[in-house]
């Protein structure tokens, strides 16, 4: 299972754990109230730790395509014929900069990553 996956099915969990905690409150049921808690922390500190890892992959990412020596902003018409430059530019990464890549490293436009120039 993939880490977003993951993360999506204990957020999913710990809501659950949620709306099941306030019902057993009204209730006034302490062990199964105590019970919820407990399974909440664990959630959290699950999604906390996945999250990270998601953080630290990112910025494994993020490093390695820096690391490319040759980088430039892409025009609209390379943008337009994408296929057509990834096959003309070996090894080319490209960056939008709404993707969490992007957001990552600062980027303000659509920018493209190589070894070599192009």
């Amino acid at each position: 299972m993939n880490l977003k996956q993951e993360l999506q099915d204990l957020n999913n969990k710990l809501d659950k754990s949620r709306r099941k905690l306030a019902a057993a409150e009204q209730r006034g049921d302490r062990g199964v109230v105590l019970q919820f808690k407990q399974e909440m922390n664990a959630l959290t500190k699950r999604i906390n730790s996945i999250k990270n890892q998601q953080k630290r992959e990112l910025d494994k990412t993020g490093k390695s395509v820096k690391e490319m020596r040759f980088h430039r902003v892409l025009t609209k018409s390379e943008q337009a014929d994408m296929g057509k430059l990834k096959k003309s530019v070996k090894g080319l990464v490209v960056v939008h900069p709404m993707t969490a890549l992007g957001r990552e490293m600062g980027l303000k436009e659509v920018t493209g990553f190589a070894p070599a120039a192009f």
